[in-house]
């Protein structure tokens, strides 16, 4: 059991808004299918050399769709494909929310790992063209989509993975005291044997996209229906269920607002990149992604 530790402060770097002008249609339910990317190698990578622009949608109090969520991912991931080819990608990207219960699996997820009829779920689900095997979103747990130029930061799958795992380690340690780890040979992070954040993602000419999901104050009882991440010697967890009866937060809302404040400052430092918040609006403006 561990207690917050309130000398954190916030140090989010942050910038002028982009403004959105291009008349696109708006549409709030846009239901995406599974397609696959593949990645695609080039032995030019320019250096990062200053902190890079990050462009962040910031729903983190919106509980938002799946579909819509994964659209939108999409529809920036085509927008700044086009931007490369036109050596114009200035920034990265990141969105911030919340789910409605769902159960999504990776490209290569086995049914074995569902205790449920796959043909009769009891929520949601989407098979998507992240890694990894099942698992749950929904209500209380964070969910970071950063959509990374990795030709800025580096070249390196595994690099990225162990950074992304980094901003949560940090942001357990800084301002929850608690210890957090990674587990040999697994992707995600741990607090002794419970799984607080899990991390599957997808890269498309060094584009990165999905990402992590911290769980915070999340009902873990719709984990009892899957193997969460395929792994069967281990439970999940959340901060929530982790701080001690001491702790001084009195809601579930404060807990989400801290652990958001620290994700989006522990991204910025491992990451090294200065936010440039968005309207949310924006992201109704892009189209359909193409499949």
């Amino acid at each position: 059991m561990a207690s917050l530790n309130f000398s954190f402060t916030s140090s989010i770097p942050s910038c002028t808004t982009r403004n959105y002008s291009s008349g696109r249609t708006t549409n709030t339910s846009i239901q995406p299918t599974a397609s696959l990317i593949t990645t695609h190698q080039s032995n030019s990578a320019p250096q990062q050399t200053t902190t890079r622009r990050c462009e962040c949608y910031d729903l983190y109090k919106h509980v938002v769709p799946f579909a819509d969520a994964w659209s939108w991912q999409k529809s920036i991931l085509e927008d700044r494909k086009t931007l490369i080819g036109n050596n114009e990608d200035g920034s990265d990207t990141v969105i911030m929310l919340q789910h409605h219960p769902v159960y999504t699996l990776g490209t290569g997820s086995s049914e074995n790992y569902l205790n449920f009829d796959i043909k009769d779920p009891p929520l949601p689900l989407y098979q998507t063209e992240r890694g990894g095997e099942v698992t749950y979103h929904g209500p209380g747990q964070l969910v970071m989509y950063p959509i990374m130029n990795l030709r800025y930061h580096k070249m390196d799958l595994h690099w990225y993975l162990r950074a992304l795992e980094e901003v949560v380690i940090q942001v357990l340690s800084s301002v929850f005291t608690l210890k957090a780890s990674r587990v040999t040979g697994l992707t995600g992070v741990w607090v002794g044997d419970k799984k607080l954040a899990a991390i599957g993602i997808r890269v498309s000419r060094w584009l990165t996209y999905h990402g992590l999901a911290l769980n915070v104050c999340t009902d873990l009882s719709p984990f009892n229906r899957i193997v969460p991440c395929g792994i069967k010697d281990r439970g999940v967890g959340s901060i929530k269920g982790l701080l001690s009866d001491s702790c001084s937060v009195s809601n579930d809302g404060e807990l989400i607002d801290i652990a958001h404040e620290s994700l989006l400052k522990e991204f910025c430092e491992v990451f090294q990149v200065e936010l440039c918040h968005q309207p949310i609006s924006s992201l109704l403006e892009f189209p359909k992604s193409r499949q």
